[in-house]
């Protein structure tokens, strides 16, 4: 089981895990299939700050993100 940060940057973690697009994207972050986006903001946007400003529940994206076999770890 892998371990990631909700701290880093999505940028970050799609370019050392492309395989979470897909979950991200089922969890209504649409816009990381954009290149721009994903260039841009998600070089800044965090999964914690990204949660919040789709309004998403941190737990919701964790528990996705388990049932992928991924720990979501609040650390820096």
């Amino acid at each position: 089981m892998k371990t990631i940060s909700i701290n880093t940057t999505i940028y970050e973690l799609v370019k050392d895990n492309p395989e979470i697009i897909d979950i991200m994207k089922s969890l209504g972050f649409n816009d990381i299939t954009n290149p721009i986006m994903l260039k841009t903001a998600g070089r800044v946007m965090t999964l914690k700050t990204g949660s919040q400003f789709k309004k998403i529940d941190i737990e919701t994206i964790k528990t996705k993100f388990l049932e992928h076999h991924i720990i979501l770890e609040d650390k820096q």
